[in-house]
């Protein structure tokens, strides 16, 4: 299966909290910015309909605003 995304806005504190945790866990993940990266933040919206950070995204399972 491929590593999960995580969708951030560079500056954010909740994100800067997700990646520590994924960080922390050992979790290979992609990170995507979506302030510089249009089709990131397409994709981001399109798989959970809003457009908060940190949006974690693996597989089929989208987790929406990510709280550690």
């Amino acid at each position: 299966m491929a590593r999960p995304t995580l969708y951030i806005k560079p500056g954010c504190p909740w994100c800067t909290e997700a990646i520590s945790f994924l960080k922390r866990y050992k979790v290979d993940y992609e990170l995507k910015d979506v302030i510089s990266d249009r089709a990131a933040r397409e994709r981001m919206q399109k798989i959970s309909g809003q457009g908060k950070t940190p949006t974690l995204e693996y597989g089929d399972f989208v987790c929406a605003d990510f709280d550690t």
